[in-house]
């Protein structure tokens, strides 16, 4: 078993490398390159005799467990706790209301127009929550490199964190009235548990980020305070989930916010090496999740659901500019002295992309629902339209908007 596993690992480990390789030698997105070592893998694996072991059906608790808490850790971690509080009104607000409008949205226009009795409403719910989840790395290293403004880059960054966790929370929920074949609407003790899961997710993150902190400061050590920080990126995440019954996402999101600001005063003492760790933790992970949705993906998803993907994707643009044009007024109503210009507008819109947070949640649906397939055809295809289109075309608008500033 252990060998097996091993096998596995390291199968997947030098597919994502292979991709990491063909970015370097093409100059070509990241992401892209690592989804096509992961789908040549998975077409080689049958005439080379090789087996993976990874299947649409036994991804769930891989993605759930080992790769998603350091995407969310490392996400967390890189966010400025003094620019997090400058922005911190509009980020709730997106990670909130925009998110609750983002999936309303989606959701209707996902439902109606593929009218379909097989792909009922808590189907399209789903989609919504799931593409509710903005993972915009790369337009955040574009802000950068083209020296945008830095506070576009946090609010870009904060909300797409902020979000990322609520729609997780909000899929999560939405997954178990899929699964128990529930047609009802969520009643009042579903929301209260939900209230529940959410709420101890931000104490249990809090006393876990504290501990981390006061680990750190204990022990004095850069090379251990890197280890204490992977410690508590993983455990935060298991404990919450899988020991308490409560929201993991949440947990591990709090944990590094809390983490990070208690040791803000000692970055330069004992936190030399954390960023060039969590960079390559990063990296490497990010890589990992768009392998794995190469190996699993399949040619027949564009042409059997084609049109299933285009609703989507138009979807998925009108639920995003809902949100960024109904929550960007009220913010500015709030931050009296901090307003969003219109010019950051458009970036929001289309710089809201779909990426690893994403695909990590499309993986874990279970394969018993009979619309599964329809869900990850969806979501692969926006993901797909997101690196191949609204990235490749976000650099003139950041420049354009760097103009403006």
């Amino acid at each position: 078993m252990i060998t097996q596993v091993t096998g596995q690992a390291l199968a997947l480990l030098s597919l994502a490398l292979v991709g990491l390789i063909l970015a370097k030698l093409t100059r070509i997105d990241k992401t892209l390159c690592c989804l096509g070592a992961g789908f040549m893998g998975g077409l080689l694996v049958a005439p080379l005799g090789l087996d993976t072991g990874i299947r649409a059906g036994n991804a769930q608790d891989l993605v759930f467990y080992l790769l998603l808490p350091p995407l969310l850790f490392q996400a967390a971690w890189h966010i400025s706790p003094a620019m997090l509080r400058r922005w911190v009104v509009p980020i709730l607000i997106f990670a909130t209301l925009g998110v609750a409008i983002s999936v309303a949205i989606s959701a209707v226009l996902i439902y109606v127009g593929v009218n379909h009795s097989g792909f009922p409403w808590i189907a399209a719910l789903l989609t919504g929550a799931i593409l509710a989840a903005t993972d915009p790395i790369s337009v955040v290293n574009l802000l950068r490199t083209e020296k945008a403004p830095e506070d576009i880059a946090t609010l870009v960054e904060g909300e797409s964190l902020l979000n990322d966790a609520a729609a997780a929370v909000l899929f999560t929920a939405i997954l178990s009235l899929a699964v128990s074949n529930s047609n009802e609407m969520p009643s009042l003790p579903v929301v209260g548990a939900l209230a529940i899961h959410i709420i101890g997710g931000i104490i249990t993150g809090i006393a876990f980020g504290l501990l981390a902190a006061i680990l750190v400061l204990f022990l004095k050590s850069s090379v251990i305070a890197n280890l204490i920080l992977v410690v508590s990126a993983f455990g935060s995440f298991y404990v919450a989930q899988e020991l308490l019954g409560l929201s993991g996402i949440i947990t591990v999101v709090v944990t590094a916010l809390v983490a990070r600001s208690g040791l803000r005063s000692f970055e330069q003492r004992l936190l030399q090496d954390t960023e060039v760790t969590w960079d390559w933790l990063g990296d490497t992970f990010i890589a990992l999740v768009f392998t794995l949705m190469g190996l699993v993906v399949v040619p027949a998803m564009f042409i059997d659901q084609w049109l299933a993907i285009v609703i989507a994707i138009a979807s998925a643009l009108v639920g995003r500019a809902a949100t960024v044009y109904s929550c960007a007024p009220l913010s500015s109503l709030l931050m009296r002295h901090h307003n969003i210009p219109s010019n950051w507008k458009p970036l929001l819109v289309w710089g809201g992309l779909r990426g690893a947070i994403a695909i990590a949640l499309v993986l874990t649906l279970p394969v018993q629902l009979p619309y599964w397939y329809t869900v990850q055809s969806m979501v692969f295809g926006v993901v797909l339209f997101n690196l191949l289109v609204q990235g490749t075309t976000c650099r003139p608008l950041v420049r354009r908007l760097s103009e403006v500033d």
